[in-house]
């Protein structure tokens, strides 16, 4: 009997650490699926005139905000680089916009091919609907701007508002009135944050019995060694 209790108690603890993971897993995945529902909920809310959303609340708090404003955009713009399931390679074209009250902001217009992104496409008139966001995509391996091209390789927005002088706001265009200039919103979706709570779980618990089931086998060895 000693010589099971060891591989037994092994088996068992292991067998309950990785089904504990897996149940941690599904009650984030309740969490972060209240988390999207939240975030939807903030995206499709009643937009409101830019000039009249407070500055003094932290971005955090600002985030998905649904805003509207109308004026012109600067003839400034940067080149993100990125692309579109099933249009390829191509721009996220961020370019300084003036409002009609003289607020100067970042507005995302959206996506341009490869082969449109060098046309000339100077200052227009629009009436935007989108919303505010702070994307969360440079970490410590993300180049700098190329210094040939000038393309960006993320939205990073306070060096964005730096490098087109506007504050440091980024609106994600979901509807524009006016020249889109060939440009196509991406409208800001829940989409965009990821949610692998439930791959993570399935893998957890897949360990688990994997687990249990050489437990098993060992068991069924340490047996047929004693017969």
């Amino acid at each position: 009997m000693r010589r099971y209790l060891v591989p037994l108690i092994f088996g068992l603890g292991g067998f309950a650490i990785l089904v504990s993971l897996g149940l941690w897993q599904l009650r984030r995945l309740e969490w972060k699926e209240a988390r999207l529902a939240e975030i939807d909920t903030r995206i499709m809310a009643a937009p409101q005139p830019i000039g009249a959303i407070d500055r003094n609340l932290p971005p955090d708090d600002l985030r998905y905000a649904p805003v509207t404003m109308t004026g012109r955009t600067t003839g400034q713009e940067v080149l993100v680089l990125t692309s579109v399931e099933g249009q390829g390679p191509g721009y996220r074209v961020i370019a300084g916009f003036v409002t009609d009250t003289g607020q100067r902001v970042m507005l995302d217009r959206g996506f341009i091919a490869d082969a449109a992104s060098a046309a000339p496409r100077p200052p227009v008139a629009l009436t935007v609907t989108g919303n505010l966001h702070w994307p969360d995509e440079t970490d410590s391996y993300t180049p700098p701007p190329d210094p040939v091209t000038g393309i960006w390789f993320a939205r990073d927005v306070p060096k964005l508002a730096l490098d087109l002088a506007t504050q440091d706001l980024l609106v994600i265009a979901s509807g524009i009135d006016g020249d889109t200039q060939g440009i196509t919103a991406l409208p800001l979706t829940s989409a965009a944050v990821r949610n692998n709570h439930q791959q993570y779980a399935i893998t957890w618990f897949l360990l688990a019995f994997g687990w249990l089931g050489m437990t098993a086998f060992l068991l069924w060895r340490i047996r047929q060694q004693r017969i």
